[in-house]
């Protein structure tokens, strides 16, 4: 008989080391992997009651190291890991190539007329709304009037970002057009993020020392945390807005689209999704999910509060959301 799986793994931390970029790497193409969106409830359920069980010391028979590695990931890409949630499907890191690919794709084929440009700025801020949301960090709950003012500014930064470029566009070159998208999609993350996770700005995120023992809330390591998440958005939609336009330029001039113009939109969905699949978990991991800062950065009178109760401590830890 097999010997019984040890319950000392620690299934708290990703399986690779977090303090590398290679690690962290490995980490963000698991948890990013499109394939997990396919798991079915029983499939989530069950990788749930391992994690669980395994938590609380009881391991299933006959559970292997991989199956308890597999059943992690799959339980870390569907639940939140501050609330425990079950997260919204299309929130998901897991979902965002194949809706990215196709959003973005659309975006930046269908950017020519006010209509359309109203209409993909406005359907990639509902998606960027319930990503924000879903992916937020904290255990504070987010009222519907605060998700409500980030959609709406975030929206009509984009759309104004768009339309007023198109406008000093028209009389420029046509390639230099096609990065309008890229333009309003990173002034929206500017405006999207900071707004959909001004709770957390104002109250403060959870802190905790290196042994997960919580230490208090503190607005200093938000405004940290929603930083790093602003600039790996923006360089995650890099590669994905910026190496299709040139590719479209010199493909555009070709019979191939000439002939079968309808075939432009496929083509740049198809490209965007080659870029993200790579951009998506490698950005994601430029900073440590587990995002640290010294206690000396913090607020005054949380300084206070630590060195008086744990005065051994000098950094705190915080989830950096996604």
């Amino acid at each position: 008989m097999a010997a019984e799986l040890s319950t000392s793994i620690n299934i708290k931390e990703p399986r690779w080391d977090q303090s590398t970029f290679v690690g962290r790497a490995k980490h963000f193409f698991t948890v990013t992997d499109p394939r997990n969106i396919l798991l079915t409830n029983e499939q989530l359920a069950h990788a749930h009651k391992i994690i669980t069980d395994y938590r609380e010391g009881i391991v299933s028979p006959g559970l292997t190291e991989d199956e308890l590695w597999r059943a992690k990931y799959v339980f870390d890409s569907a639940f939140h890991p501050d609330t425990g949630e079950k997260m919204i499907l299309i929130g998901r890191m897991s979902a965002q190539v194949p809706m990215n690919m196709t959003i973005t794709g659309c975006m930046m084929t269908f950017y020519k007329t006010t209509p359309a440009v109203l209409f993909w700025q406005w359907i990639n801020q509902s998606f960027n709304a319930i990503v924000n949301y879903t992916n937020r960090s904290g255990d504070a709950p987010i009222t519907v009037g605060q998700l409500g003012t980030a959609y709406v500014s975030a929206t009509t930064g984009a759309v104004a970002t768009a339309l007023g470029l198109n406008a000093l566009t028209k009389h420029v070159s046509p390639l230099i057009g096609r990065f309008v998208p890229f333009a309003a999609v990173a002034a929206a993350n500017c405006i999207n993020i900071p707004l959909m996770r001004q709770r957390e700005l104002q109250h403060g995120i959870p802190i905790t020392d290196e042994n997960d023992n919580r230490l208090g809330e503190s607005s200093k390591a938000a405004q940290q945390a929603i930083s790093q998440v602003v600039v790996s958005r923006i360089l995650m939609a890099s590669p994905g807005m910026a190496i299709p336009p040139f590719l479209m330029n010199h493909l555009e001039k070709k019979a191939f689209l000439r002939r079968f113009p309808w075939m432009s939109a496929p083509i740049q969905v198809g490209l965007v999704g080659f870029c993200l699949v790579f951009a998506t978990p490698l950005c994601c991991a430029l900073f440590p999910q587990k995002s640290s800062m010294s206690v000396s950065r913090l607020e005054p009178e949380l300084q206070e509060k630590i060195r008086a109760s744990h005065p051994g401590v000098e950094r705190v830890y915080f989830n950096k959301g996604l």
